[in-house]
This record gives structure tokens, C-alpha cells and sequence, in this order.
């Protein structure tokens, strides 16, 4: 036995954290030859083979007494080669297969290097499990990082999860632990067994994994995610040069399991899901679709908001390309994909990121800072530079790998306050005393800079509930950099208004005008999202008031409200139908409800003109966050509950009128002021029979007569359909 007493118990109790400078091929200094190890615990018989040089020896390898570990030596060379063990296990089957100890590392310094300054922005094609080819020899490396174990090992159904066959070294003072695996190939599952910093055996999934094991399986698998042949190029390539700002937006937010079902209890997978999807969101005239987090989560009922696994799609709905070419049927029909980006929590599962080597790795050590009590999750420790590069480079992950248009992020508000959701004492105040979050503050910045500049085109919106100032303002003038934000108070003032009785909306009317203050401070969504159709709020058809037919009139109203007022726009699944009950995660929208008289599908179809009609006119959304995209004509008629107002392209050259009438009381001869003279064409009226309405309108338009009013130097006399909204567009 060549090896000391020491390396040979650190080779057996797997407490050597360089097992590569103990295994695989060494010389023996000057001209006394080579030594081979290698530990197997299956092993019976151990010979080397050499490869490539056929001059070269081969020899027999020893069993080291009461032992796995196998020694051998020759004199008939001096210099490593490449060779293969052929290894007869005690079953008497023989295997040939080249050393993993005999690979230098995948990792070089300056990967390292950048990874631990928070600066390798593909990061992704580095850590985790990489298929490769190393001097011919077809494998997987592994990488991951670890910094506070003691021994990391790789497992998987190629080393019967056994921890003793393919223990990892530790590069260096990065904390990163790697070895290639000669023959483990696309389909694999693996984990890593972790000897923590305490000496307790853990088994851990990838942080970096690109396909998962259903759950409650937690298995990652070895996948390769570059090969899929995108036909998305001119998508692609209009993107970039797109003005998200001045392009129209309407944005139809899933669910993938619960939009449609195959059976009652089968959801499509991505592939299956592409035709309906396509075929459903180009009919109604939606721009982009919105996925719920796609990221694999282990819990179900968390919708996603809980990643356990960042960088791969769920595989309850197929494989990483399934999901690519759902992508792609969505480009080719001309929709956007956005997704919902979770960077501000993740769940306390030890397998996964919580406690990842013993340590609060990537979270804080410290609940104060490091532990969401709403959600029962924990916080990442932004300030952290391997950290933030996780992140930064999950987020252009998504955008390089499945050409993902936009990131919607996810709880804003609770990364940048220290005491979100806390009482006094149960936070720590950053270092000028305030409870401003300042890490999570330049981590948004650079990944808003960094996404932005990487991949022109891609959006990134804010779900921001505070009053936070420059959310969609950039970087260097201080504002976070975001796209987008969704405006939140819009939302709640809307909703609340809709919801009283019509006799009591006189006394409420600025909860529609109260946004028009502020709408300018920041580049703002208009949602009506996942989160007003759950939790006991009731779906938005049963949170209007009235009968059946005024409940579908509101809902009309305002959906026309949110597509014609300033701002992009977002719509939950479920809403354009009028889905009586609210969303449930586990089963299908209720789809026989467009069966069942005329009011669900005469408010899909109105949703689809309203769509149609949107798109087709620049004054509805080229000059949203421009002063003259916008002006009231008259929002003061509180006792009958009427609001009119101008939309128009910067340059006036698109004008249209909006006029709603919020009561269900119709209104004849109501005269209001216009800016232009000349006919004003009615091109949408919410009140058509088509839609279930009363079909009450002004008979395909109205005339501008040079009678002054509401200070516009024409007007013309309306009938205001109840409880409706129209448009009129300037001829």
C-alpha cells in the first residue's frame, strides 16, 4: 500500500475533499512508474486498460485489505494515459468504462472566478449536470455549490445511489464541488449526497437542474436543453426592435394544469396544450399569454410560487422541450409568452435550497431578515454574490433557453421593506437606520439592466403594492428599471366600485378617476388577475351587483373601462367567460357555462371585439404613458354616474371617444363634448344584443355640431345604453 494511514481512511470514510489527488492515475516520481486507484464498492476484480496508446501497460489492481478501495502500479511507463477500468463485480458481470478520477475539472478559473463575484451570467452551462464529450468519452459533469460541506457526492441510478462511488472534489476556495461521470447520459436521475457542515447525511436536489422527477418525487434528471429547433426567428427578431411602451398589450394570465383538461383529472401536457391555446388566445385577440410560475415546485397548491426548482419547467405537464415547443407555436401564431418570476422567496424544504449545506447558504442566517412569515418561506440573501448570480442568471435563463418575452416579478414590495408584514422588533433596520432593503434594491436594478441589455425586447413587470417611487424608471436616474408595473390601486378602487349598488356610485365616482393622478409616475398594467378570484373574494361575474343580466352589463363595463383606460392590460382565465365559481387549481375552467344562455358567450365575444378593436387603433395604446394619449371630457356627473373621456394617438391623428353609463338607467338626448367635428362612429357598444345586452345604441354613430361643451368646441347628443360603455371613433 502506497497510501498513508490517514489517506487511506479519508478515502474510506469519504472525508477527503480532493479525492481526484488520492484516485484515478499518478506518478510516481522520476522513473519509478504510475499508481492507480480506485474505490468500488461493487467490485471483485479491477484491471486497467489503456485507450488510446495500445503501447501502453495494462495491469491488475489490488484490493487494500478490509477495504473498497483498489491499488495497482507499473513500471513500463511513466507518464499518465488514458485508460478504462474493467471492473467485474462480485456477480461475476464485467463493465468497462473510463476513470471519472482521471478527468481534469470542467470548471476553469475565471468561471470561478466571475461566479464568486456575482458576474457569470451563464452560469447555468457550468454548475448543475452538463452532457459533454471529453476526449471522446461522452458523459455528464457535475458541479455544484456547497462552500460549508464537508463532502459532497454525486448519486443516481447509475451508482445505486450509493455516496461512496463518485464523492466530488472542491475547487479550490469557491466552494464548488465537481467531477465528470464517463457514461451517464440524458435520462439519468441524480441528487447530491451532502456531509453537511454539522457531519448529518443529506440528500439534496439540484439547484441548477433542468427536468425534475414528478413530485412528491424529487429526483433531478440529466437533460439536455439546447437541442430543440426553434422556428420563432422573425418573432424573435421584431421583438427587439419593438416599443413595448407604444405597442398594444393585453394579456390573457393561465394556469397551465387548470385551463383545460384532458379528462377530469388529466391535464394537457405543453405539446397538447399548444393547438387550443393558439387557436383560443389568437380568436379573442390577445397579444401576449401569462403563465403562472412554470418553474417545477413540489407543492401543487402553491401554484407555483413555491420554486423548488428554478431553472427546469414543472414535468407534470412533459419535458423541457415540450415546453419549448409550446413557446414556439405561441411566436409563430404572433403571442408573447410571459411568465411569473418567483426571486423573492423560496420554500423551507431541506432538500432543495433551505439550509443547502448546513449553513442559511442562500438564505439569511437571521429570521428577521431571512423568513417570510405570511408564506412560511425564506428570503434570499441578495447580497450575496453567488446568490444574486443564481438569480440573475435564472432570470436570463428563461429568456435564452424557452425565448421568453417578459418576467412578471413576483412580491416586490416584499424584497424591498426590511419590515414587510412585520411588527416592531421582528426586523433589522439597514445601515442608515431605515427599513429600506438596500441589497434587494441593486439586485432588481442589475437584473432589470442585465435583462434588458442581454435580450432587447424582453419585458420585465413589477407586482409592486406600494407607493414605491420609479419602479419603471431606470437605473441611472435611479428607478428600478422595470418594464412595467402592475397598478394595484386601479385594481382595488375598480373592483370596489363595481361592487356597490349603482344607486350608491354617485357618491364613489373618483374611484375611477382617482388614477389618472398618478398614472403617469410609473409605466402601469391594468390587472384583473389570479389573486381577485380566490381565497373567498368570489369569481368577478359574482362580485358585480344585480340580476343576471346587470352582473354580465357590469362585468362588460368594466372590462371595457380596463381596455379602454390608459395602460396595458391583464386579464385572468375564467373572466372573459364569466366563470361563476372562483378558479380552483385542480380543475378545468367551466367550459359548458358558454352553453348555457346567451351571457357567458356574448361576454367571450365582447371580449374578442373589444380585443379586435384594440389592437386596431394606435389611440388606444400608442401614447398610454404620454399626457396627450389621455383627457377627460367630462368626469364630473356624479348624480348619473356618466364618465366620458378622450383616448388618441400623440399626434391626434387616431381619436375616440369612451362614454360610460354606470347606472342602469338609459340616458337619451345626453349631450357631451367632442373635439373635432364631422361624424364619430360607433365601433363598440357593450349594450349589443350580441352580447346579451338590451341593444340600445345611437344607431352606428353621431354627429359633431359646433355647440360648445364640457370645454370642447363641438358636441353631439347620446343615448347612453344601462350600465354600459361605447366607443366612438373620429372620422
Amino acid at each position: 500500500m502506497l497510501l498513508s494511514k490517514d489517506e487511506l481512511r479519508s478515502l474510506v470514510e469519504l472525508t477527503h475533499q480532493s479525492p481526484h489527488t488520492l484516485l484515478g492515475m499518478h506518478p510516481l516520481g522520476g522513473q519509478a512508474g504510475l499508481v492507480v486507484r480506485a474505490l468500488l464498492p461493487d467490485a471483485a476484480k479491477v484491471a486497467i486498460q489503456p485507450v488510446h496508446e495500445k503501447d501502453k501497460p495494462a495491469f491488475e489492481l489490488k484490493r487494500l485489505p478490509k477495504t473498497d478501495v483498489f491499488e495497482g502500479t507499473t513500471k513500463l511507463a511513466n507518464s499518465v494515459y488514458a485508460y478504462d477500468l474493467v471492473i467485474t463485480d462480485k456477480g461475476g458481470h464485467t463493465r468497462r468504462t473510463r476513470d471519472a478520477y482521471s478527468f481534469l475539472p470542467t470548471l476553469g478559473e475565471a468561471d470561478l472566478f466571475l461566479f464568486g463575484k456575482g458576474d457569470e451570467r451563464k452560469i447555468y452551462d457550468k454548475l448543475g449536470a452538463q452532457l459533454r464529450t471529453i476526449d471522446g468519452v461522452h458523459g455528464t459533469s457535475f458541479a455544484v455549490w456547497a462552500p460549508n460541506a464537508q463532502r459532497v457526492s454525486v448519486v443516481g441510478d447509475f451508482s445505486n445511489w450509493d455516496g461512496r462511488v463518485y464523492s466530488m472534489r472542491l475547487l479550490g476556495a469557491s466552494g464548488v464541488w465537481e467531477i465528470f461521470i464517463p457514461g451517464v447520459g440524458q435520462g439519468a436521475h441524480y441528487k447530491f449526497e451532502i456531509r453537511d457542515v454539522h457531519g448529518h447525511v443529506k440528500l439534496n436536489t439540484d439547484p441548477f437542474g433542468f427536468f425534475f422527477e414528478v413530485a412528491p418525487k424529487q429526483a433531478a434528471i440529466v437533460w439536455e436543453t439546447k437541442g430543440f429547433k426553434w422556428t420563432d426567428a422573425a418573432w424573435l427578431k421584431q421583438r427587439a426592435k419593438r416599443d413595448a411602451l407604444r405597442s398594444p398589450m393585453s394579456v390573457y394570465e393561465m394556469h397551465v394544469g387548470s385551463w383545460q383538461k384532458k379528462t377530469a383529472t388529466e391535464s394537457w401536457s405543453y405539446r397538447e396544450l399548444a393547438k387550443p391555446l393558439v387557436e383560443y388566445v389568437k380568436c379573442l385577440g390577445f397579444t401576449h399569454v401569462e403563465m403562472m410560475p412554470v418553474a417545477e415546485h413540489a407543492f401543487y397548491p402553491s401554484w407555483g410560487y413555491q420554486v423548488t426548482g428554478f431553472f427546469a419547467p414543472t414535468s407534470r405537464f412533459g419535458t423541457p422541450e415540450d415546453f419549448q415547443f409550446l413557446v414556439n407555436a405561441l411566436h409563430e401564431a404572433g403571442i408573447g409568452v410571459i411568465v411569473d418570476w418567483v426571486p423573492a422567496h423560496f420554500p423551507r424544504d431541506t432538500w432543495a435550497l433551505a439550509k443547502f449545506d448546513g449553513t442559511a447558504l442562500f438564505e439569511h442566517e437571521d429570521p428577521r431578515k431571512g423568513a417570510h412569515q405570511d408564506w412560511g418561506t425564506l428570503i434570499f440573501n441578495f447580497g450575496r454574490n453567488e446568490v444574486s448570480n443564481f438569480l440573475v442568471a435564472n432570470a436570463l435563463f428563461w429568456c435564452e433557453r424557452f425565448h421568453i418575452d417578459g418576467l412578471r416579478v413576483d412580491a416586490v414590495a416584499s424584497m424591498l421593506y426590511l419590515d414587510y408584514s412585520r411588527k416592531a422588533g421582528e426586523w433589522i433596520p439597514n445601515e442608515h437606520g431605515g427599513r429600506e432593503n438596500l441589497e434587494a434594491i441593486e439586485f432588481l436594478k442589475k437584473f432589470n439592466h442585465i435583462t434588458h441589455t442581454e435580450f432587447p425586447g424582453v419585458m420585465t413587470i413589477a407586482e409592486e403594492s406600494t407607493a414605491w417611487p420609479q419602479v419603471t424608471r431606470p437605473p441611472y436616474i435611479g428607478g428600478l428599471g422595470f418594464s412595467f408595473k402592475w397598478n394595484m390601486g386601479w385594481m382595488h378602487d375598480t373592483l370596489g366600485y363595481f361592487m356597490r349598488e349603482p344607486v350608491h356610485r354617485k357618491y364613489h365616482q373618483n374611484d375611477l378617476t382617482f388614477a389618472m393622478l398618478y398614472h403617469h409616475n410609473e409605466n402601469f398594467v391594468l390587472p384583473l388577475s389570479h389573486d381577485e378570484v380566490v381565497h373567498g373574494k368570489g369569481s368577478l361575474i359574482r362580485r358585480m351587483t344585480g340580476d343576471d343580466w346587470q352582473k354580465f352589463a357590469n362585468l362588460r363595463t368594466l372590462l371595457g373601462y380596463q381596455w379602454l383606460f390608459p395602460g396595458k392590460k391583464l386579464l385572468f382565465m375564467g373572466g372573459e367567460i364569466g366563470q361563476s365559481a372562483e378558479w380552483n387549481e385542480n380543475a378545468q375552467l367551466d367550459w359548458g357555462l358558454l352553453d348555457a344562455g346567451p351571457f357567458h358567450r356574448g361576454l367571450q365575444q365582447f371580449v374578442a371585439d373589444l380585443n379586435h378593436l384594440y389592437a386596431a387603433a394606435p389611440g388606444l395604446w400608442q401614447a398610454d404613458y404620454d399626457h396627450a394619449g389621455f383627457n377627460w371630457i367630462d368626469c364630473n356627473d356624479r348624480e348619473n354616474s356618466v364618465l366620458s373621456f378622450l383616448r388618441q394617438t400623440a399626434d391626434g391623428s387616431n381619436q375616440l371617444a369612451i362614454i360610460l353609463n354606470l347606472t342602469p338607467v338609459p340616458r337619451s338626448n345626453y349631450r357631451i363634448g367632442l373635439p373635432r367635428a364631422g361624424k364619430w362612429r360607433e365601433v363598440l357598444n357593450s349594450d349589443a344584443q350580441i352580447y346579451g345586452g338590451s341593444n340600445q345604441g345611437n344607431f352606428g354613430g353621431v354627429t359633431a355640431q359646433p355647440v360648445p361643451e364640457h370645454s370642447q368646441q363641438y358636441s353631439a347628443e347620446f343615448n347612453l345604453p344601462p350600465l354600459s360603455v361605447i366607443v366612438f371613433q373620429a372620422e
